[in-house]
């Protein structure tokens, strides 16, 4: 098994969570932007990261990857058992993604508005994370595991919360001390803090 990352790539940086989170053994292979020019092209039409090549199967996008890994790798679960509760981790890793790691991806971070709503989305999720460690219960979860690159940049987008987020600032910490969470981080993203 092989994943083509980006180094900086928020999307990369969480499929290699979940690859840590499996512990299995994966080749993780950084490009950088003109390197995934030249020869991810030939496994990705959209020629980007992430990109996971597993024997004779090329899978592109972070959810998919993701997805892919824990239906391949059961052991952690890191998706609920029952539907309903796998339908609302979808919608919530489809809102990240769509409100604020897409944004971040494409670096639409200076339009207008487009912060303030990744802080206030931020601050509007911390009262779950006062009466639960991670954000669909006691469990880590894929959703977590779509969340912390963004937290783990928030001080380099020049976000920060305010005192009313401090669940969120918990959140992230423990998060962050995973060891598989340690492992995944690239050279240039352990810079970032």
């Amino acid at each position: 098994m092989a994943l083509y990352s980006g180094a900086e790539c928020v999307f990369s940086h969480g499929c290699r969570i979940v690859v840590f989170e499996k512990e299995v053994e994966c080749q993780i292979i950084y490009l950088d932007e003109d390197e995934a020019c030249d020869g991810l092209a030939e496994l990705n039409p959209y020629n980007e990261t992430p990109t996971l090549l597993d024997r004779d199967l090329v899978l592109y996008g972070a959810q998919i990857i993701n997805e892919y890994l824990d239906e391949r790798l059961p052991h952690p679960p890191l998706m609920p058992v029952d539907p309903v509760n796998r339908g609302r981790a979808r919608l919530m890793m489809m809102r990240f993604y769509r409100e604020w790691l897409n944004p971040l991806h494409e670096n639409r971070l200076e339009e207008p508005g487009v912060r303030q709503a990744i802080r206030d989305g931020l601050i509007s999720m911390s009262p779950v994370l006062t009466e639960q460690p991670y954000m669909l219960g006691d469990e880590y979860s894929l959703v977590d595991s779509f969340l912390s690159p963004l937290l783990w940049r928030l001080g380099v987008l020049k976000i920060s919360l305010p005192r009313q987020a401090k669940p969120i600032i918990a959140y992230a910490e423990r998060l962050f001390e995973r060891p598989a969470f340690i492992s995944s981080l690239s050279e240039i993203e352990r810079e970032m803090r």
